[in-house]
């Protein structure tokens, strides 16, 4: 014989089996809803959303590794590979300075040419002894012209002209010795800047 307490248990274990099975039986039935919700326009809705979003987040992704880096630079220049080098005194291409001029002559050569200009101080001792480990370095860069500045630096190019005859040097206001193939020598004066732009572009285009 069964107690009010035993009908009470009963009562409870067959609620919580109906609720059980009842709540089973309606995820089939919402999987189901939200499958044909995405087969149909609400589908393609949500679908063009998240295709939208990814595609925002790549952009995203692929933009902040550019900032990352640097920029390319729009406004640069490809050289050739040659090599024309200024040997000046202390002072360097300041303005005012003998070599200042000379300097500007190289550059609009090189704008005309895409040859690369460089340029050396000599500091210290104001000699051509003192000049000449300078312009080994310069040889020894390979540089293909050599244009020096400055008494002692003139000095020096021309006599080390006839020991590196593939090298064209430039000598301003030299002291007018021997000719060479591949010496030129210019004067300074008002006509500086465009005789030494008109020397290095003519050898650059020599080769």
């Amino acid at each position: 014989m069964k107690t009010r307490r035993a009908w009470r248990a009963t009562e409870r274990r067959a609620a919580k089996k109906e609720a059980a099975e009842s709540g089973a039986a309606r995820v089939p039935g919402l999987l189901a809803t939200g499958a044909a919700a995405l087969r149909g326009r609400t589908g393609w809705v949500l679908g063009s959303v998240l295709v939208l979003a990814l595609g925002l987040v790549g952009v995203r992704l692929f933009a902040g590794s550019d900032d990352a880096g640097t920029p390319p630079d729009t406004r640069a220049r490809a050289y050739q590979d040659y090599d024309a080098c200024l040997l000046t005194d202390e002072r360097g291409i300041v303005t005012g300075a003998p070599a200042a001029p000379v300097w500007e002559g190289m550059q609009a050569a090189s704008l005309n040419t895409r040859i690369r200009v460089t340029y050396v101080p000599v500091t210290g001792e104001k000699s051509a002894a003192n000049a000449r480990p300078f312009l080994n370095g310069l040889v020894q860069r390979d540089c293909e012209i050599v244009v020096a500045s400055g008494a002692p630096q003139v000095e020096a190019v021309e006599a080390a002209v006839e020991k590196n005859p593939k090298v064209r040097f430039v000598t301003v206001d030299g002291a007018g010795g021997a000719s060479r193939d591949n010496l030129v020598r210019v004067a300074s004066g008002a006509s500086l800047k465009d005789d030494v732009a008109a020397t290095v572009k003519r050898l650059a285009q020599e080769g």
